[in-house]
């Protein structure tokens, strides 16, 4: 895993680079989260191939335990990738009220995310 730190209009961007899956479970996130706050940085990029499928999945709670703690923590979250695969009609609501609040996003692509989070 790497950390890639964009610089949007001088915010600092932390972009995750991996090939493997970084959240795996929720400690995993609750631990990612922890080293961002720990490095000052408060604005995240993750892909979706970096995630668990456990986590699209609304039942098994591991979304909304991890999105809890980067909202509690003032970390913003752009999750970028392609989620219409996740299609289930609760999952897809939770996106669209997600990206209404703007804390937690859901961007198609890199520069959708990072143009998310450098603004507000």
């Amino acid at each position: 895993m790497k950390i890639l730190t964009h610089q949007i209009h001088q915010i600092p961007i932390a972009e995750i680079i991996s090939e493997k899956i970084i959240i795996k479970t929720i400690d995993d996130g609750v631990d990612l989260l922890g080293t961002l706050y720990f490095e000052g940085l408060d604005r995240l990029i993750l892909h979706v191939k970096n995630i668990n499928v456990d986590f699209f999945d609304l039942k098994t709670g591991m979304a909304g335990e991890i999105l809890q703690k980067f909202s509690t923590y003032r970390v913003r979250l752009a999750i970028v990738g392609d989620v219409s695969v996740y299609s289930s009609q609760s999952m897809q609501a939770f996106i669209m009220e997600s990206n209404r609040w703007g804390h937690i996003n859901f961007a198609p692509t890199l520069t959708d995310a990072l143009e998310i989070l450098a603004t507000g």
